[in-house]
């Protein structure tokens, strides 16, 4: 297919299998669009464009880099997350 949607595929798996999944997820599906619906930062980092979502209204928009640096709810998230993540290692 030219276009996969996933969503909210990795909820369930930790952190190590999300990053073994999205890999070969990569490999597979590099010649396609991918929409990935999730809420879980990790799950996005890779992508070209990330759009947030808050009650169906986008409120942000852009990539990784530029989101993590916004100082806003991506960002936040992320720090959040990332702190979750290595307290649980």
């Amino acid at each position: 297919p030219s276009i996969y949607i996933f969503d909210d595929c990795l909820s369930a798996v930790d952190a190590n299998k999300e990053r073994k999944i999205l890999n070969n997820l990569k490999k597979i599906t590099n010649r396609s669009t991918n929409i990935i619906i999730s809420h879980r930062v990790a799950s996005l980092k890779h992508a070209n464009h990330i759009i947030v979502l808050d009650k169906g209204s986008i409120i942000e928009e852009g990539n990784h880099e530029e989101l993590k640096k916004s100082n806003r709810f991506y960002s936040q998230m992320y720090k959040k997350q990332t702190i979750e993540e290595l307290s649980n290692t």
